[in-house]
């Protein structure tokens, strides 16, 4: 293990989707961008300290190591990168979401806690052993799971298996920091491990809402997600104006202007040329709810841009 991780990789030149493997690859070997893997009301996030020791998966698959997760990647036949900012308040952010077709995506979409067996697919190869479990969230992309070798966890386990972890007499989600534990969610793209227990500080974490699992959507209705795709996970690249846990930072324009690489390869042509517009000292109009909101981050972004 080292410091840092290099993995090989070029800058994309086009709109091509052959460019996808390279754009992955770059961005996991930036410790500044996050990823993201799940849905609308529960997803793993993993992130890395700059100086944090990594390790490179053994076994082909895009990807890296840490003490405190994992995050394991493949290039999918159809996958589609879209990029797109979203609007909040005089703030912003970015992501480029990682997606499929919808009729492509499917996981197990189980409701109940299930027992799954050993976990082949782990990304590190110590962990293959251990018991996976799907907590049955019903995602519509991805399986939130559970992953362990601890005899007293595998007995609570078991003894909720068959019933909805929703329930409130099933105190399977409550208990999550005290569970012996893995989580994982895993989706047609690969997956995110998280070793380090919920609550231990910025880093690798997971997210399970109830109340917007029981919306059922597939991704939040601000994200720019063109009809029939379905959102897997999202890349997070580093922010112009803020640092890693959200905090203001003086403004970095590479930063900027990374992103719109990005959003001008990948985003939405139409509310791509909106932003043009106002940045050209216009205001166009916005017809819609997508349209209304680049123009928002184009106001947003002209207030943190220096004088």
């Amino acid at each position: 293990m080292g410091a840092r991780l290099t993995l090989p990789g070029t800058a994309f030149p086009s709109r091509r989707l052959d460019a996808v493997p390279a754009f992955l690859r770059d961005a996991l070997a930036d410790p500044e961008t996050g990823w993201s893997l799940g849905g609308f009301g529960a997803l793993a996030e993993f992130r890395r300290d700059p100086e944090e020791p990594v390790s490179a998966l053994a076994d082909g698959r895009l990807g890296l190591a840490t003490a405190r997760g994992a995050i394991a990647l493949r290039d999918l036949p159809g996958l589609r990168p879209v990029a797109y900012e979203t609007a909040f308040g005089r703030d912003w952010s970015h992501a480029v979401a990682l997606c499929l077709p919808e009729a492509a995506c499917a996981m197990g979409r189980r409701r109940v806690l299930t027992e799954l067996g050993p976990d082949a697919e782990a990304a590190r190869p110590e962990d293959r052993g251990g018991v996976l479990f799907d907590l049955g969230l019903g995602l519509a992309a991805a399986d939130a799971c559970l992953r362990t070798r601890d005899p007293a966890t595998l007995a609570a386990l078991r003894a909720a298996a068959g019933r909805s972890v929703l329930d409130a007499d099933v105190p399977v989600l409550c208990r999550l920091d005290t569970l012996d534990a893995h989580r994982l969610f895993v989706a047609r793209i690969g997956r995110i491990e998280l070793f380090a227990p919920p609550g231990a500080g910025p880093g690798p974490r997971s997210f399970i809402v109830p109340r917007l699992l029981r919306g059922g959507r597939t991704h939040a209705a601000t994200a720019s997600i063109p009809a029939g795709l379905v959102p897997l996970a999202a890349c997070h690249p580093s922010h112009p104006c803020k640092d890693r846990e959200g905090r203001r930072i003086a403004y970095r324009p590479e930063r900027h202007a990374a992103f719109q690489a990005l959003l001008a390869r990948w985003g939405d042509p139409r509310l791509l040329a909106v932003k043009r517009a106002v940045e050209a000292g216009g205001e166009p109009c916005a017809a819609d709810r997508q349209a209304r909101n680049a123009l928002r981050v184009a106001h947003a972004q002209a207030l943190c841009r220096p004088a």
